[in-house]
């Protein structure tokens, strides 16, 4: 199983409109052969001192049975419409791609 952390930065003004087109892809993704787990999130405002709030980045916590999953997720037809739709909503982009230590 990996593990990937995906960070979207929205552009500023933009984060509901961006969300509403993140939701509605998710259950074709949760569909995908291999998904185990694809939450989209945002930072919630704590008092802990270490924490870094970034108001225009949704956090995308997945899970994927393996990196060959992986790589067909981000060529899906669903995904590859998604990433035309939200292009000009996105500032930019990073990934985190894990493993179990």
């Amino acid at each position: 199983m990996i593990h990937v952390i995906a960070s979207i930065k929205v552009k500023v003004g933009q984060l509901d409109e961006f969300i509403e087109l993140f939701k509605a892809n998710v259950p074709k993704v949760l569909k995908e052969e291999g998904c185990i787990e694809y939450l989209p999130t945002i930072d919630l405002e704590t008092v802990l001192p270490p924490q870094l709030i970034e108001p225009h980045v949704l956090t995308v916590i997945e899970k994927w049975e393996s990196l060959d999953a992986l790589y067909t997720h981000l060529n899906a037809p669903h995904m590859l419409k998604f990433k035309e739709d939200a292009k000009d909503l996105i500032e930019s982009i990073s990934l985190k791609i894990l493993s179990k230590a």
